[in-house]
């Protein structure tokens, strides 16, 4: 017998429901009115005994009060009726006063810690989120089905940016900068015409970034190169000029000089531009635009001289930072970089090697760049190179009606993720339960992702007219639908994935990086690749498989399964789950082999990915660093650094703080000596832990792990 939800769900009868739910209300009236262990059995048998072939959940609980009331059990039937009603209430109740009067008293530890790039003490920012409470219950309440909201609220699933789901907005997107600036754009009702510099080209992009990142959710990514041909422009200005001003008697030498100079001065205003106006505007969202700048030299190039010379600008300015209100150099959040390794500048002899050599020095001081291998990414993507959306999102190959690939311009429409440890948890050992349970739950996901496209459907193009009407992804007309850019892959669609390496433990007992594990972990992948393969052949939309962007769902997915199923070795105990295909960071391997090992999974992830090693002491090993970046241009497609370098709370500065003479902690800069306010890291061996005096407090420092 099959039981239809009020969702509309179906499932299979189960006697035991019915028992617990007359429990329950048995624990809540005298003894003398309470039914006994057999009656609440015989009457959950005599609805199982109907042998329908399907029955409403509804007429299940009508049967129940119908046989309690037989029984003259009046009070224990009313208490069943008034327990019904209760559980419809909380389904229904809102849950935005408490949240929201929490975040106005900076106690809501979840939200504050939600987004490090957004501070809930900002009036600006805490509108942002009082709308995204009051959007998230609406959504979870209203406009979701109520299987989806309970799969996101149980943590089978993670609905995304559901603070955001009320309106008629996207995920993130690749602008069109070309286009924008090439022929122009309006915002706030005002046209903006086709720049006739280089620094009024940087002023006008950061403002496109700014509009467009105020009109959806997620990152939005813009390719540096559309900037060279108005530093060229600048070029032939200044040198038009200098040539007057000098006269026929000055000699090419001179003009030439004179021209670069200037042009040197304008390059390095408009790259400040750009990195102080995305680091100072604040979009609606009550952020700095979560912008990523792509780095690509491409030999077909027109303008490749002068885009070397932007992208030189742009690292050296990242490598000195920014300063915050104490006047320290610090390292700005925003804009993103991702830098492309190709032949001339993977560091193998190639002419622009010095640029990579800057970008791995900005990357030991500044964290970033990232690094995209040239080689590798044509393999997957059918000879293509372009920018991921924001950070890890990539698109598919899309055609135009020319037949020519086009990638700026589009779009995601969002997010569903799947909990992968938590269907292990309920099938440990027995892979056959797993992939019962697996496709159950992605048809689940499916649904979900439909929400998602379903709510952008009939969307006019005026919700957002710098998108979709002036340049940004489209140039459509007032009052159009958005309809057509949804399907034939033009814009993806993406379901992410948390913890193939907890999966690997509970189903087969090993690491995916174990030979047994590593082919059940390449199977459950390849599954999810399939499936988003044959729900876009159905359906014509760009489904995708995206390796999980959120950290924060690593650490609630295992939260959440921590609490329903307590304490699992190396599974709930670590309290988070690995992000996607990613090794656990508790295993000893070398980061080539680290790499390696997770680039076979990204050919996979084709929508959206990226893969990390940890390097301690970073600043002190370019040449190390040099060799992991050859090694990612031949190996992998998408890899980034991480470290954990030393960090002053007081004064912000994040460069090497030292010992002084009396063998204390100091800041360089603020000359701060309480360790407790700052993060100090062991240059010696790379030790990332907390570090203290031993007896005797010589020179001689004590680590958790290694004496030194």
């Amino acid at each position: 017998m099959q039981v239809i939800k009020r969702d509309g769900t179906i499932v299979e009868f189960d006697l035991n429901k019915i028992v617990v739910a007359i429990q329950k209300a048995n624990t809540s009236v005298e003894p003398e009115e309470r039914a006994s262990e057999e009656q609440i059995y015989e009457i959950a048998r005599s609805v199982e005994m109907k042998h329908r072939q399907r029955i409403l959940v509804e007429d299940i609980q009508d049967m129940v009060e119908q046989k309690l009331m037989e029984l003259d059990k009046y009070a224990l039937a009313k208490n069943y009726i008034i327990y019904r009603y209760n559980r419809a209430l909380v389904r229904k109740q809102n849950t935005t006063d408490e949240s929201i009067l929490s975040l106005l008293h900076n106690t809501n530890k979840d939200l504050a810690e939600e987004n490090s790039n957004k501070n809930t003490v900002i009036a600006a920012t805490q509108r942002d989120y009082i709308a995204g409470e009051v959007s998230r219950d609406l959504t979870r309440r209203i406009l979701l089905p109520e299987k989806i909201s309970k799969a996101h609220d149980d943590g089978v699933l993670h609905f995304h940016d559901a603070d955001y789901f009320v309106q008629p907005i996207f995920n993130c997107c690749l602008i069109n900068i070309s286009d924008m600036l090439d022929n122009g754009t309006v915002m706030n009702g005002k046209m903006i015409e086709s720049p006739k510099s280089f620094q009024v080209a940087c002023t006008v992009m950061t403002q496109i970034i700014a509009c467009v990142a105020s009109n959806q959710y997620g990152g939005q990514s813009v390719d540096i190169r559309h900037l060279g041909k108005y530093l060229r422009r600048s070029y032939e200005k200044f040198r038009r000029q200098i040539t007057r001003d000098c006269g026929e008697g000055a000699s090419d030498e001179m003009i030439e000089r004179l021209t670069m100079d200037r042009l040197g001065d304008e390059l390095r205003s408009g790259v400040q531009t750009i990195q102080y106006q995305i680091n100072t505007l604040m979009t609606t969202n009550g952020q700095s635009p979560f912008v990523t700048l792509f780095l690509n030299l491409r030999e077909d190039d027109p303008y490749i001289k002068e885009n070397a010379m932007i992208i030189e600008e742009i690292l050296r300015q990242r490598i000195e930072g920014i300063k915050n209100e104490k006047g320290v150099y610090v390292t700005p959040a925003f804009p993103k970089l991702v830098y492309v390794l190709d032949e001339h500048n993977c560091l193998k002899g190639g002419k622009y090697d010095y640029l990579t050599r800057l970008a791995v020095k900005c990357s030991a001081k500044r964290m970033y760049p990232d690094y995209i291998s040239a080689k590798w990414m044509r393999k997957t993507y059918e000879g293509n190179v372009f920018s991921p959306m924001g950070c890890r999102s990539f698109l598919s190959p899309w055609k135009d009606e020319n037949g020519e690939y086009k990638f700026e311009g589009r779009f995601n429409q969002g997010v569903v993720s799947i909990n992968l440890p938590q269907i292990g948890i309920l099938c440990q050992n027995d892979e056959d339960a797993f992939w019962k349970m697996f496709d159950e739950r992605l048809e689940l996901c499916r649904e979900a992702l439909m929400c998602r496209h379903n709510a952008l459907k009939g969307v006019k193009s005026d919700v957002s007219p710098v998108h979709w009407q002036y340049g940004a992804l489209a140039r459509m007309q007032p009052g159009e639908t958005i309809d057509k850019l949804l399907y034939g892959g033009y814009s993806s669609i993406s379901l992410g994935y948390i913890g193939i390496y907890e999966l690997t433990k509970l189903i087969k007992g090993c690491s995916h990086t174990t030979p047994e594990g590593e082919e059940f972990a390449l199977k459950v992948m390849k599954y999810m690749k399939a499936k988003v393969d044959q729900w876009r052949a159905e359906t014509n939309i760009g489904f995708a498989l995206y390796g999980t962007p959120a950290e924060s769902l690593c650490y609630r997915f295992a939260r959440i399964d921590k609490e329903r199923f307590g304490t699992i070795k190396d599974i709930t105990d670590k309290g988070y789950y690995t992000n996607s295909y990613h090794v656990d960071v508790r295993e000893e391997i070398d980061a080539f082999t680290k790499f390696k090992f997770e680039s076979q999974f990204q050919t996979i992830s084709t929508g959206g990915c990226i893969s990390y090693v940890e390097i301690p002491n970073m600043r002190n090993n370019l040449p190390a660093l040099e060799e992991l970046v050859r090694y990612i241009y031949d190996n992998i497609q998408y890899a980034e650094f991480n470290t954990k370098s030393d960090y002053c709370h007081v004064c912000g500065y994040d460069g090497e703080i030292l010992i002084n003479d009396d063998f204390e902690w100091e800041c360089p800069v603020c000359h701060n000596k309480d360790q407790h306010k700052m993060n100090v890291t062991r240059r010696t061996c790379g030790y990332l832990g907390e570090n203290f005096w031993n007896v005797g407090k010589t020179k001689e420092i004590k680590a958790r792990v290694l004496h030194l």
